[in-house]
């Protein structure tokens, strides 16, 4: 029965690791605007925890690939990625 609970618990703390994303000035620009769009994504509560956690993570999975990304936010969304992929329904 906790699961709903694990999932939002799940999706908060990836959106708080965008969110030290989105804040850092040393990442490009587009970049931070597709890890909002991924914090977006993740704070629809008309889709259920999964499907938000898809979304977020097609957006991740682009943006990773990204040349003038910094090591070490590179580093943050792949952990948010794998936290997202363990959210299930």
């Amino acid at each position: 029965m906790s699961m709903p609970y694990d999932n939002e618990a799940k999706i908060k703390q990836a959106v708080i690791l965008l969110q030290k994303i989105v804040n850092d000035t040393s990442v490009p620009r587009n970049i931070r605007r597709a890890a909002t769009d991924a914090i977006r994504n993740l704070q629809d509560l008309g889709l259920s925890p999964a499907v938000r956690a898809a979304n977020a993570i097609g957006i991740l999975e682009d943006i990773s690939q990204d040349p003038n990304m910094p090591t070490h936010a590179r580093i943050s969304i792949w952990n948010v990625v794998s936290i997202l992929e363990t959210v299930k329904d």
